[in-house]
């Protein structure tokens, strides 16, 4: 399974089997890296130089002994197909991709080049794979299994405020897991005594109407979704359901940019180690036959300064079980 440990030792061996001065001279072909991204460039800053440190650790130097090719939908996710086209034209030796649009675009258009999916929401819901031990065709990769996780941020919204009745969902429309997402929460929300309400965008200039909609029907909190034009825009989502004095959870980039709270996975870290899937495919492994892992480690956020401006009193249970609280 996916963690940071794993890594380090995985890497750590590697290290320690070879001098460093012979990593440069490990490969004479270059290898080929696409990179497909559902947003723009500046959207994947930190998660790019992740999988490049992860890269780094198995000797591949960026212009030396590695290529990058990267082609950005801007948002567009309809140009996702034409874009994965464009990179297997480029013959890639492999494509690193993410998210649910981007991954379902790799496989519908590429049959040949291997796919490291650093991270996915749920490869089996939205048919992507039938199973995790052997994907099968040519994919393999991370996931987090975002149905269930947006479960557990609807049950740990209403454990910091249990007299929420009226939840919103807030979920990209051209994202096929907002299904799952929905059928995971419904489960959730009976069970919790809370009523379930859909909201759905496209884009971030949506954002005020949403919001102003939810404010009207007194939701009482937010769930919102991973999606990567929402990630990337999570600091404006924040700001907005803040301004509608509307508690939002998330992923992490939501508590760190205003929401109240988010409960996820460290997205760069992912990237990082999608690099030793990337490394074995680049050795010769069959990505259908490398088992798609699962990540284990999840963050608890809690934004004190946000819960201060909306009046709520987080509870001490949650306080000593955060991972990080921002003061």
């Amino acid at each position: 399974m996916y963690n940071r440990r794993r890594l380090i030792v995985a890497l750590g061996a590697g290290a320690l089997g070879a001098p460093l001065a012979s990593f440069s001279q490990r490969r004479a072909k270059v290898a080929r890296i696409g990179i497909l991204g559902a947003v723009s460039a500046a959207g994947y800053v930190r998660l790019v130089q992740a999988l490049k440190l992860g890269l780094l650790e198995f000797g591949y130097v960026e212009g030396r002994n590695l290529e990058i090719e990267s082609r950005w939908a801007e948002g567009e996710y309809e140009r996702l197909p034409e874009l994965v086209a464009e990179l297997v034209r480029l013959k890639v030796d492999v494509i690193v991709t993410a998210g649910t649009p981007a991954v379902r675009a790799a496989k519908q258009v590429n049959t040949t080049v291997p796919v490291v999916m650093a991270q996915i929401a749920d490869p089996i819901a939205i048919g992507i794979v039938n199973n995790l031990a052997r994907p099968g065709g040519n994919i393999t990769g991370l996931t987090y299994f975002v149905p269930e996780l947006m479960a557990k941020r609807l049950e740990l919204l209403k454990e910091a405020m249990p007299r929420i009745r009226q939840v919103a969902v807030l979920l990209n429309l051209d994202n096929l897991v907002k299904e799952p997402i929905i059928e995971s929460m419904t489960v959730a929300a009976k069970a919790l005594n809370v009523e379930l309400h859909r909201f759905e965008l496209r884009r971030p200039n949506e954002f005020d109407r949403n919001f102003s909609e939810m404010s009207r029907r007194r939701i009482d909190g937010v769930v919102i979704q991973e999606d990567a034009m929402l990630v990337v825009n999570a600091s404006a989502v924040a700001t907005v359901a803040t301004k509608y004095r509307i508690p939002s959870i998330g992923f992490v980039e939501v508590a760190d940019g205003g929401g109240l709270m988010a409960y996820g996975v460290n997205s760069p870290e992912m990237w990082r180690y999608a690099a030793v899937l990337v490394d074995k495919v680049l050795k010769g492994a069959n990505p259908g036959q490398l088992p798609i892992e699962r990540a284990t480690k999840f963050e608890t956020v809690v934004n004190m300064k946000c819960a201060q401006v909306l009046g709520i009193k987080v509870p001490r249970s949650i306080l000593l079980r955060a991972d990080k609280v921002i003061e």
